[in-house]
């Protein structure tokens, strides 16, 4: 069933009898785990910064005499990561008479005659709320896809939109590039996992998760689950409930995320994220205001500000080109 792209009024939105159920799926794992559109920290800019820092690798030989004179200084230096918000707004309207007439119902379209006197209430009981919450939910879901697949973008001038970068784009250092499609093994998975590992990643085992879409989900299953004879296990992670596989660094989250491109598995340090906020004084984030009156007609526009903080972009991970069905040979679950 198509939405509308205009004011609602009594002949595009009818009213129906029943129980209302959604055609669109609404899940948001990553941007949810993170602390979803009512968490994460603030911004007070168009651009977000946050610093990093390494430390000099351990050393067995770094004793010193007695009564020496102090070693040369040697000082750690800092660098800067950053990421921009992008903007997301949306707009409903809805006319004086479609708000009126919530107990106007549409027919049934039952070839039964009678069908149409029958009874119920309809389950929506305000119009512009009912809208204001879709338009939220929508916002949620195109938040979710950017954090994901957004390609950086911070223009010099108002001419061109800002896009926040998402963390398959940030994640640079440790990645597993497959030429041709190739079949998700147990080995590329753990490959990944020790690259992350010694680059200071996944070190809390409650947040370290692989996240990828169906098809890669049902090969990591068969590689740590079927094939091991291991017995699946969940956990809640942000309010998300994900499945968990043993791996040799650790219990890893399993995230099912229907926005990942379809041959990428990627490798996420969950504490090291956060969206970043930026909030109108008085309003805050994401906010619905009224828009001007242009007739009999109520209309309003929800707006809110957000990018995605990712900590040290080698605390994740990513293999691509991978293969994204059954292969000619029969390989897949």
């Amino acid at each position: 069933m198509p939405g509308i792209r205009e004011i609602a009024n009594t002949y595009n939105s009818p009213n129906y009898v029943g129980e209302l159920f959604s055609l669109t799926p609404t899940d948001t794992p990553f941007l949810s785990a993170i602390g979803g559109l009512s968490g994460g920290r603030r911004a007070n800019a168009v651009v977000h910064t946050w610093t990093v820092y390494d430390l000099r690798a351990p050393d067995p030989n770094r004793q010193r005499l007695e009564g020496a004179d102090a070693p040369p200084a040697e000082t750690r230096i800092r660098g800067q990561e950053r990421n921009v918000l992008e903007i997301h707004q949306e707009s409903i309207g809805v006319t004086y008479t479609r708000q009126a007439t919530q107990a106007m119902f549409a027919g049934t379209g039952a070839a039964n005659p009678n069908a149409a006197a029958i009874g119920g209430t309809n389950a929506v009981a305000n119009e512009m709320d009912w809208q204001t919450q879709q338009a939220l939910v929508q916002i949620a879901r195109d938040v979710e896809a950017t954090f994901l697949v957004g390609k950086y973008q911070e223009p010099t001038d108002n001419s061109t939109v800002r896009k926040t970068r998402g963390i398959l784009e940030a994640t640079r250092t440790n990645v597993i590039t497959n030429s041709t499609p190739t079949p998700l093994t147990e080995g590329m998975v753990i490959d990944l996992l020790q690259k992350v590992w010694e680059n200071g990643g996944i070190q809390i085992s409650e947040t370290a998760t692989l996240m990828c879409g169906a098809w890669q989900k049902r090969q990591l299953t068969t590689e740590f689950v079927t094939k091991k004879n291991y017995q699946e296990q969940t956990r809640n992670v942000g309010g998300v409930s994900v499945s968990t596989i043993e791996t040799d660094f650790g219990r890893v989250n399993l995230m099912l995320n229907r926005y990942m491109p379809p041959d990428i598995v990627q490798v996420v340090s969950l504490d090291q994220c956060a969206p970043v906020l930026l909030e109108k004084p008085g309003q805050g984030f994401l906010f619905s205001e009224p828009l001007a009156k242009t007739g009999s007609t109520d209309r309003a526009q929800i707006y809110g500000e957000i990018s995605l903080e990712y900590g040290p972009e080698i605390a994740h991970g990513k293999i691509t080109g991978l293969t994204t069905g059954p292969t000619a040979s029969g390989g897949g679950a």
